[in-house]
């Protein structure tokens, strides 16, 4: 019988750097914790696994901002600010921002073209001094102490590099980082569940004319195609939508499932694997059947994403946890760092389900507390993104591109006060914090 495990040799690490500020992960909560330690004048490292930022957003073929809006008592308004402002700034100077467009007649989304994101995410860092090192994958850490990271290990295309830091953000959205260091965490929905992932694509030489508003009429013909028994869907609940050119449109209608229809798990490379061929096997036949809506008769896969869209993996245990009845109840925080303005969205066993805040009677939002982005455990490490302190079902909500950003601006301005003040990140002052953020244009929702 073989071994199930072998000892390698020792070895001597080379350090690639040493940093005030490494940043793990280059989403939405990345980025913009990076900008916000590199814009106080801190040294700041952004790591990414692949050739490009951007994250679930351009890797896994998103193409569309979620939760920068909420229905505020009826009023659609732009509630994320700050570092995500300037890079949708970036984005429209590159013609690739397209209209915020209408949700459920409760809110807004808005697309962008993915090679517009990527160029204007590199901008954004460089113009701000952030230092970014791609093709590279995180594969442990080395505490300094009991509750204290040194150093991050990386494999990359030159060899197994330490990156030494001072402080770290972990933006990896599996909260790879934070587990290397000890932090508890939780993964689905405390029976094994998570959200289900999918694989998105895009279509092109759609005539737009013809195809008018399909998103309304698809539903329906995905109904009559499964009653003839001429197709089967993984799921209900269709996203197809158009991007900035009418003839390209993007396609979010797989479901990854393991052999006994549960989620498959995104920190498992096997089941990543399995993922990625069912995502591919699906499109197919998701291709197969729009070729039959009106106006996308000639219509072509155009672009299958990097990797599986991965939902939900690994929450970190934070200081407090943000619960289904803060997004709910639109819950207020004293030490609010932003604003979540997206429903529960639980992508469930063959459909996806919404629920929301009372619309329009209340303000439409939660707070979302600091507390969630600080760690149990750790003094020198930050949680932002989907790996954030919340429970199985607020992850739903707050796990989407509005409040990366918002995790990630706090995080990165956080880490530079903690480091001035030779403090903890449990123990920043939230007030400071508050006024640091404010002052670099982030809306904290204390006016409501």
């Amino acid at each position: 019988m073989p071994p199930h495990s072998l000892t390698e040799p020792s070895r001597q690490t080379p350090i690639y750097g040493e940093y005030d500020v490494v940043v793990l992960g280059g989403g939405p909560a990345g980025m913009a914790a990076a900008v916000a330690a590199a814009q106080a004048g801190r040294s700041t490292l952004l790591v990414e696994r692949y050739g490009f930022l951007g994250g679930m957003g351009t890797a896994a073929g998103v193409t569309n901002f979620c939760g920068l809006h909420a229905n505020v008592h009826g009023e659609i308004r732009q509630v994320v600010h700050g570092v995500a402002t300037e890079l949708l700034a970036r984005i429209d100077a590159l013609g690739g921002l397209n209209a915020p467009h209408a949700l459920f007649g409760k809110t807004v989304a808005q697309a962008y073209d993915t090679p517009a994101y990527k160029i204007a995410a590199d901008q954004l860092m460089q113009s701000a001094g952030v230092k970014l090192l791609f093709h590279a994958l995180a594969a442990g850490v080395v505490m300094d102490a009991p509750g204290r990271i040194g150093a991050l290990l990386l494999e990359t295309k030159s060899g197994r590099r330490a990156v030494l830091g001072r402080a770290f953000i972990d933006a990896s959205g599996d909260g790879d980082l934070a587990a290397w260091a000890g932090v508890p965490y939780d993964m689905g929905d405390g029976a094994g569940n998570f959200l289900y992932p999918s694989t998105l694509f895009r279509l092109n030489d759609i005539d737009p004319q013809r195809a008018g508003k399909a998103w309304e009429t698809i539903p329906g013909l995905m109904l009559q195609a499964e009653a003839e028994g001429r197709h089967r869907f993984p799921r209900k609940t269709p996203i197809v939508r158009p991007q900035k050119s009418g003839i390209e449109w993007r396609v979010n209608l797989t479901q990854l499932a393991d052999e006994r229809g549960n989620a498959l798990d995104g920190t498992d490379a096997d089941a990543l694997t399995q993922a990625e061929l069912q995502g591919r096997r699906q499109i197919a036949s998701v291709a197969g059947f729009l070729r039959e809506v009106p106006g996308f008769e000639r219509s072509y896969i155009v672009d299958l994403p990097a990797q599986v869209g991965i939902r939900e993996t690994r929450r970190m245990r934070g200081l407090y946890q943000l619960t289904e009845a803060d997004v709910l109840g639109c819950a207020s925080f004293d030490d609010t760092i932003g604003v979540n303005g997206w429903p529960l969205e639980l992508h469930l066993k063959g459909d996806v389900e919404f629920r929301w805040p009372p619309i329009p009677q209340s303000r439409g939002f939660n707070h979302l507390p600091y507390r969630m982005v600080v760690p149990q455990g750790v003094d020198n490490l930050w949680v932002a993104g989907r790996c954030a302190s919340m429970s199985h079902e607020a992850q739903s909500a707050a796990r989407v591109t509005g409040a990366c950003f918002v995790m990630g601006q706090a995080a990165g301005s956080a880490a530079d006060l903690a480091l001035s003040a030779g403090s903890s990140a449990a123990a920043v002052d939230v007030g400071a914090l508050q006024a640091r953020l404010e002052a670099h244009g982030a809306w904290l929702g204390r006016e409501d």
